[in-house]
């Protein structure tokens, strides 16, 4: 199985701490927050990973080496000339990718099964299956009463995509996105034209969700913690001691 690892990051949220590396390398209970990524995939049976790298790229480079890539294949998809966001640089690793795989966010630690997550995406047929929760936030991505996205919403500001997108909460399922997601190659059709360069995979989501099949899949008891702060830091070590 094939998945893809966003570690290209500027990590600005992180300073001071990647001023002198790459946010994907910080560590988190005395590993690398992207060595704790690659072992939950391997653990669930990905064999081939493919990692993007801008941001002291030589240093995570250097790092899968000295791991000897943790003893799976794992490719480098090279954006250090430009960051190209995580539609674009979905996009430029498309040629890795002749079968469904599972993109994960290099600083998001979650109990989700992943495994689990790609089964119900083949059983599907999706296009795309994003991995939700009902976890309170501002922004929720909206879905029909067949799990099918069909817009988002701001609750403070009540900003709804796409253009000309309806908000009606009575009909319509409210889940916060959790930065994992499983894409099939069908998807790529559907970025051929308009979308180019650097682009947002959520923005992607959103414009096309009326042409390419893109469902939830909803855990009720995730629990999930985006290690993008410093405070968040201490968090994530606690996180993982109970894990396991």
């Amino acid at each position: 199985m094939k998945a893809m690892i966003f570690a290209a990051g500027l990590g600005t949220r992180l300073k001071p701490l990647t001023d002198k590396m790459p946010k994907a390398l910080v560590p988190v209970a005395g590993k690398p927050m992207l060595e704790h990524v690659i072992n939950k995939l391997k653990a669930a049976g990905f064999d081939e990973i493919v990692i993007n790298v801008h941001h002291f790229a030589q240093q995570i480079i250097d790092f899968l080496k000295a791991n000897d890539n943790f003893g799976i294949q794992i490719h480098i998809s090279d954006e250090t000339e430009a960051l190209l966001d995580t539609g674009g640089g979905i996009k430029k690793a498309s040629p890795y990718f002749n079968e469904p795989f599972l993109v994960h966010n290099a600083d998001i630690l979650s109990n989700v099964d992943l495994k689990a997550l790609y089964d119900f995406h083949i059983a599907s047929g999706n296009d795309a299956t994003l991995l939700v929760s009902p976890r309170k936030t501002v922004r929720y991505l909206l879905f029909d009463d067949t799990n099918r996205l069909c817009g988002w919403v701001n609750k403070d500001t009540l900003q709804t995509k796409p253009d000309g997108f309806v908000y009606q909460p009575e009909i319509q399922k409210e889940y916060a996105f959790g930065g994992i997601h499983v894409i099939s190659p069908t998807l790529f059709k559907y970025m051929e034209n308009d979308w180019t360069g650097k682009f947002s995979i959520m923005d992607f989501y959103l414009q096309t969700c009326k042409e390419a099949h893109l469902e939830s899949y909803a855990k009720e008891d995730l629990h999930l913690i985006d290690i993008g702060k410093l405070d968040t830091l201490a968090k994530a070590e606690e996180f993982i001691r109970q894990m396991h």
